[in-house]
């Protein structure tokens, strides 16, 4: 056997560990683990790594949420990082800003069945149509809810907004938020009242630049036609620049692709620095040129990312690395 040791250039002495699983452990020391692991376990462990340093006051963190995070129960997390201080800036979609109201005004999501014994698929969500429930995969939504949802924006948002003509997206989510924190009190609704009102509490911006193609964005568009209310889909671009153009250190947490994805990641193209710090957490493939499953490689040639930024892309269910990444990394960030 030929000894090629003098001759390997990329090559470094690195042995893989193995890790551990025992009982007692906190998910911090689980993610520590991981390091010693390869494939998708070690890019756990880089994206903890990571995100803890973007928990750090001086990094502005801009956090786009994309997918069906908050029917599917991932609206705690976020609404806690914006209320411990760790989202500066967040972007999402009308889908989320949708159900997180929908429960912080007393409507609910519930578990659900893709193909319940004895039924197809399709014959499942016949069913599920003549009964007026909705299907997110494995996940139910009454549809009453969305007529609940439907009385709370004319009421409570639409209505408020009229008389300042046009208005931007971030000001019609931050009335959004306004109008679920006080229904949620109001009301004494059990569930917590969400993303958008710990935003609006905590004076968080929220970006949401594809809002129509969502119920909110229908309902906007119905009360439209018979008002004054009107949005201004350009409005928002200043002052989400604005930010990306002063920040000492900015970082990206991208939940998903999508529309948030890119929003978040082209404030940079207009700002003198990029980004510094981002963690991607998707399932799309990289290889078909889509912008969800884009590696964050890929976007340090667009000048989105500094040269030297730290990244990672994980790609696996969101519903599993999210809670996880976030959950190590404040812990570490608390030590």
């Amino acid at each position: 056997m030929s000894d090629h040791t003098d001759e390997r250039e990329t090559f470094h002495h690195d042995p893989i560990g193995h890790a551990e699983a025992r009982a007692g452990m906190t998910v911090g020391e689980l993610a520590d683990s991981y390091g010693e692991a390869g494939i998708g376990a070690n890019d756990i462990h880089e994206a903890v790594d990571i995100y803890s340093e973007m928990l750090d006051d001086d990094v502005t963190t801009f956090f786009g949420l994309a997918g069906a995070m908050v029917p599917t129960g991932m609206r705690a997390i976020v609404s806690e990082l914006i209320r411990d201080g760790h989202i500066d800036v967040l972007v999402t979609t009308g889908a989320n800003c949708t159900h997180d109201s929908i429960e912080a005004i007393g409507g609910k999501h519930h578990h659900g069945e893709v193909t319940p014994e004895g039924q197809t698929e399709r014959e499942h969500d016949e069913t599920l149509r003549d009964e007026g429930v909705d299907r997110i995969y494995n996940v139910y939504l009454p549809q009453e809810h969305f007529a609940l949802f439907e009385n709370h924006l004319r009421d409570e948002v639409f209505s408020t907004l009229e008389d300042e003509g046009a208005v931007s997206i971030q000001r019609m989510t931050e009335e959004l938020g306004r109008a679920n924190s006080e229904v949620n009190e109001r009301e004494d609704v059990p569930e917590d009242a969400g993303v958008l009102a710990a935003a609006y509490e905590n004076d968080v911006p929220v970006y949401c630049p594809a809002f129509q193609d969502s119920v909110l964005g229908l309902q906007a568009w119905m009360y439209s036609q018979t008002s004054e209310f009107t949005v201004d889909a350009l409005a928002d671009m200043t002052q989400i620049t604005d930010i990306a153009y002063e920040a000492d250190s900015a970082g990206a947490m991208v939940v998903g692709g999508g529309v948030p994805k890119n929003y978040v990641l082209q404030t940079m193209l207009v700002s003198p620095d990029a980004y510094d710090y981002a963690v991607q957490l998707t399932m799309d493939p990289s290889n078909t040129g889509g912008l969800s499953g884009a590696t964050l490689d890929e976007a340090r040639s667009w000048g989105k990312l500094e040269k030297d930024a730290r990244n990672v892309s994980v790609y696996a269910d969101a519903t599993i690395t999210l809670p996880l990444v976030v959950a190590a990394a404040r812990e570490r960030h608390s030590t």
